[in-house]
């Protein structure tokens, strides 16, 4: 009997302590749209005043969830060692601060606060978006018309975004813009350009290369912040961000994505 138990507390150890050695550092990316309308995408949502009291209130809901993941570290969209991050968010702690209508201060700087975190961590890093090129070739090899659907295509899956904001909450808005279905499309917006291009000029594969290159650069910042197996980052991005982040992550065999729709399951 002495030997069945002991046999039974060293296989339960045993098990314990493989499931601690597998351990990896989850990630979960939140896709959001440009809160303070900056106009700094090809298409942009018009987003309504953050600020007012009814989205207040759901920005409270949105950090409630976002709370679910117990985030170690969150992450934010400006640029990475920024001093200015540093100084607005530290004198926000102290009530010094009032916050914008930047998504980077009423997600980032509001959950971390309620988190109880001491920093966050600015992780943008620029990159070239060579759209112009894309254009000139399309003007010189007569696919103009080809590029105008593009970009109509673009500019119709921006007013429908932007159509669901203004009749919905802020949170339900970003599981609709976080969910799968919605982040393949995005991304299939990009490889739209590839046929844009030749042997002699892979004008729209080279946008997509530079558009890989700035985000796989993001995701290394991301990657510099864990320090342990338990660490848990919420990055919140550009949505245009999402899918690239989220596959860099899912290519990464050291680390476990997490999504929203995980942490917003309702009865």
């Amino acid at each position: 009997m002495r030997k069945t138990l002991l046999a039974f507390a060293l296989s339960t150890l045993s098990i314990a302590s493989q499931a601690q050695s597998n351990a990896r550092p989850e990630i979960l990316v939140l896709g959001t749209y440009h809160m303070s309308n900056p106009g700094h995408d090809v298409f942009n949502m018009k987003a309504d005043d953050v600020l007012a009291a009814k989205r207040q209130q759901e920005i409270t809901q949105l950090v409630e969830v976002l709370k679910k993941f117990h985030p170690t570290k969150v992450a934010i969209e400006a640029g990475v060692g920024s001093e200015r991050v540093s100084k607005e968010y530290s004198d926000y702690l102290a009530g010094k601060y009032t916050l914008t209508a930047n998504e980077v201060d009423q997600i980032g700087y509001r959950a971390a606060k309620e988190l109880g975190h001491s920093a966050v961590y600015p992780i943008d890093i620029e990159g070239d978006f060579p759209l112009p090129h894309v254009t000139n070739y399309a003007k010189a090899n007569g696919k103009t018309e080809k590029l105008d659907a593009i970009e109509a295509g673009w500019g119709a899956q921006v007013k429908q975004q932007d159509e669901f904001l203004h009749s919905h909450t802020v949170l339900e808005t970003l599981e609709y813009m976080n969910a799968d279905a919605k982040a393949s499309e995005d991304m299939g917006a990009y490889y739209s350009l590839v046929p844009l291009g030749d042997p002699d000029d892979s004008a729209g594969a080279d946008l997509l290369a530079a558009w890989f290159q700035r985000n796989i650069r993001i995701y290394q910042n991301i990657v510099r912040l864990i320090d342990s197996p338990k660490e848990k980052i919420l990055v919140i991005y550009g949505a245009g961000h999402l899918a690239w982040l989220r596959q860099d992550v899912l290519n990464d065999p050291s680390v476990k994505l997490r999504k929203l729709a995980e942490f917003t399951t309702r009865p």
